[in-house]
């Protein structure tokens, strides 16, 4: 970025960037150096109601447009998405953090990942279905949902932003998409993209503003007909709450305390696959491995594996280039990282790696030094709260019941881990946690895969014919004389 601040103050609605009906300047910090590197607006109620009169009114229009046409363009996104990646890996960088190598791969990779996959699934969804041989004469048509809003974070942008904005489009929804504040320079670019690859105008809206702003008014506006939020489980449970007078759809994609199971025949790189993992993003990734339970006969050389891994774990600007992470993304969160710390400490907690304060050698950006507990209990606030930083909490377990009475004593639910060479025992708990995803030896998830959790961590899924089908109604048809296709 410039050393002046980007200007970001208008919205992109009905096809066009337009300046907000009302002066309501915010500046966008850059975490690794504290200062404004651009400026947005925050929206206002007209704002949020022309973007969505725009929506409703190409609505009709995109959702009756073959599906071969809206493919097509978003094939167009993709080249286009591809082809600005240089200038997504640096907006993503200066807004929230990530490191550019880690910006320029994982977090711009993540986008392309998506829309590609996501093609790939709408060119095989089969919109018109038979019932069944039992009633030839009957259809189950899928069909858009409508209006969508879409509520995006900051700690993985064009991830979310594609999940959703991707299967919207594609299944023929118009869309206001209302990005993170704190992280809106990316979706912006994105809003760019859009218009290069020339959607028809009002499909696609985006508006700046904050939860209590354009968020309320977008989740209880009565033209949107579904909400589709990725944030955390208090402003979840907010957006369900002024969502339900309309009676619209609410899709929730929240936060996460996952369990890393750590048996002792896991492979020698388990624990330090582990911890990089939980540090990965610096820590701000709502499925990290944030508690690894160990089982006891490994459980010392685990923790001393864990020390030596965040001791070498180093922290920089998110603007060099190396193997680092980068600091966390906003004053407030750095001081709520600061603040369970310190509680993990109180509470007795063996701090074995990090703790309170910056890092050496960093006096300004928001670092937090990669930290590790050891003999976590699991009632301690440190195990039970989603810290969103670079802190790790380790707790030794006896038996594969315990592990898994511990890895599932918790409101949430998105993603647990299991390390184990036993791949019968792997299945067994597997099958045990209670949480939408299990990343088991370190192997990932694959592409398409749906990604969503139970509990208080949501109720949607994203990506893949999973992620489709959260943006469909189903309409059943009787009396249907052609074969549906």
């Amino acid at each position: 970025m410039s050393d002046q601040l980007t200007d970001r103050r208008n919205f992109y609605i009905n096809g066009e960037w337009v300046a907000p009906a009302q002066a309501n300047d915010f500046d966008v910090i850059d975490p690794s150096t504290e200062e404004a590197c651009a400026v947005i607006s925050l929206g206002s109620e007209a704002d949020t109601n022309a973007a969505v009169a725009a929506a409703k009114a190409a609505f009709p229009a995109w959702a009756a447009t073959p599906v071969s046409e809206r493919i097509e363009k978003l094939e167009a996104l993709l080249e286009v998405y591809k082809a600005r990646s240089g200038e997504m890996a640096e907006a993503i960088s200066s807004e929230m953090g990530a490191p550019m190598s880690l910006s320029s791969t994982a977090q711009v990779g993540a986008g392309a990942g998506h829309i590609k996959a996501l093609i790939r699934e709408l060119k095989n969804f089969e919109f018109d279905r038979p019932l069944g041989d039992h009633a030839p004469d009957n259809a189950i048509l899928y069909e858009p949902v409508g209006v969508a809003a879409l509520i995006t974070p900051w700690n993985w942008p064009m991830n979310q932003v594609t999940l959703k904005v991707v299967p919207a489009l594609g299944v023929g929804c118009t869309m206001v998409l209302k990005p993170s504040e704190i992280a809106p320079l990316s979706s912006a670019l994105f809003a760019e993209m859009i218009d290069e690859a020339g959607f028809p105008a009002g499909v696609f809206n985006m508006v700046n503003g904050d939860g209590a702003g354009v968020g309320t008014q977008l989740s209880g506006h009565a033209d949107v007909d579904m909400v589709s939020f990725t944030g955390s489980t208090r402003a979840g449970v907010a957006i369900t709450k002024n969502a339900a007078d309309s009676v619209k759809r609410v899709a929730l994609e929240l936060g996460g305390k996952g369990a890393n199971i750590v048996f002792a025949d896991a492979d020698e790189k388990a624990v330090t696959r582990g911890v990089r993992s939980c540090f990965m993003n610096s820590g701000q990734s709502c499925n990290a491995p944030t508690r690894m339970l160990v089982e006891r006969s490994i459980y010392d050389d685990a923790v001393a594996t864990a020390q030596k891994v965040a001791e070498q774990t180093t922290v920089d600007a998110a603007n060099k280039e190396g193997r680092h992470i980068g600091p966390v993304v906003s004053e407030n969160q750095w001081n709520k990282i600061q603040g369970l710390i310190a509680k993990g400490e109180e509470e007795g907690a063996r701090l074995i790696a990090g703790g309170q304060g910056r890092p050496e050698g960093h006096d300004k950006g928001y670092f937090v030094k990669p930290t590790v507990f050891a003999d976590v209990d699991p009632t301690m606030t440190i195990a039970r709260e989603e810290i969103f930083g670079p802190v790790l909490s380790m707790t030794p377990f006896d038996t594969e019941e315990e592990a898994v009475a511990i890895a599932n004593d918790t409101p949430y639910g998105l993603t647990n881990y299991v390390q184990t060479s036993d791949g019968e025992r792997a299945q067994r708990v597997a099958r045990q946690l209670r949480s939408g995803m299990v990343e088991m030896n370190g192997l990932p998830r694959g592409a398409g895969a749906p990604f969503g959790g139970y509990g208080q961590s949501g109720n949607g899924r994203e990506g893949g014919e999973w992620g489709i089908e959260e943006f469909l109604e189903v309409k059943s048809v009787s009396g249907w004389t052609a074969p549906a296709q």
